[in-house]
């Protein structure tokens, strides 16, 4: 247990950015979820508006430091690469 009112203040601190950070990470990992989905079901037009709303969260989550920076790309990376090989909607 926290004896310092400092200590107290880190405990309050971490709380709170968990809270958030669980957040951001629940919220990006639902919109990867989407964009698998539609490169699943074959929607390649359902796959691009999926990745467009999905790109800026995933980026973001990197750039606030729930997940590393690279991890982010990585992700973005590969949804774009498994969309661009889908036979485009005739």
């Amino acid at each position: 247990m926290a004896n310092t009112s400092s200590a107290k203040k880190a405990v309050r601190q971490t709380a709170r950015r968990t809270a958030i950070n669980k957040t951001r990470r629940t919220r990006m990992r639902s919109v990867v979820r989407q964009v698998e989905e539609a490169i699943a079901s074959g929607d390649r037009d359902a796959a691009v508006a999926a990745f467009k709303r999905a790109e800026p969260i995933v980026m973001r989550t990197g750039q606030k430091g729930v997940i590393h920076r690279n991890n982010a790309s990585r992700k973005v990376s590969r949804l774009a690469q498994r969309i661009k090989a889908m036979q485009p909607a005739s």
